[in-house]
């Protein structure tokens, strides 16, 4: 019996292991760039529910500058700002039928980063068709937790970014299109990451099972 109940605890732990991986949550990439720098930010909504995502709203995080976003057909973009006129939150809403059960959306925009090295969090909160509002705001060991870009030199420093003046970020334009299509690409391979750990967990889930199953039968022997 002592050996069923330690392949019952195995069994149950990959089982959330299993669960923990499964559940993608709304993420905001890159996860490091450089002080200063205009970096092309992409925001990343799964749905984890049978129903549709209609809206979501990021706030910004303090001494970061909102620029501009890409537009995505079936969604308007509201900004909302502080005395200053600085953006202090933005709002993707569908203006169709959202983000259906088993998909995701990705919305891209663009701001500028402090000038000083630190680490910012967005704090999202994803509306759906029900009713059920799911905040995206705690750190990193929550269920719900928000994702944070670092900021420093280092990173400047292995990306070869550079900072540029507000006067100078209009001479860039034409290559957000190409950053757009690297944070694409990094996207994608965060999603084929998680399916390869989504996998394993359902093989060590099944390696459980197959075991306890295996030392049920023997105990009856």
């Amino acid at each position: 019996m002592k050996n069923i109940s330690k392949l019952l605890i195995s069994t149950f732990a990959a089982l959330f292991i299993f669960s923990g991986s499964a559940n993608a949550h709304v993420t905001v990439k890159p996860s490091s760039s450089a002080p200063e720098a205009w970096e092309t930010y992409t925001l990343k909504v799964p749905v984890e529910k049978e129903t549709a995502t209609t809206k979501v709203t990021l706030k910004i995080p303090k001494g970061i500058t909102f620029e501009s976003y890409q537009p995505v057909p079936g969604w308007k973009v509201t900004t909302e700002g502080d005395k200053e006129g600085h953006v202090k939150t933005v709002t993707w809403e569908a203006t169709d039928e959202g983000i259906a059960a088993g998909q995701f959306q990705q919305f891209l925009f663009v701001a500028q980063n402090p000038k000083e090295e630190t680490n910012v969090a967005w704090d999202a909160f994803q509306y759906y068709e029900d009713g059920e509002i799911v905040e995206w705001s705690g750190d990193e060991s929550s269920n719900l937790p928000h994702s944070v870009t670092e900021i420093s030199v280092a990173s400047k420093a292995n990306t070869g970014s550079e900072g540029h003046s507000h006067a100078e970020k209009s001479d860039h334009t034409a290559s957000n299109s190409a950053d757009s299509s690297k944070d694409s690409a990094k996207a994608e391979d965060d999603d084929n990451n998680e399916t390869l750990i989504i996998t394993l967990a359902g093989i060590s889930l099944i390696l459980s099972i197959v075991a306890l199953l295996a030392a049920i039968r023997k105990s009856k022997k």
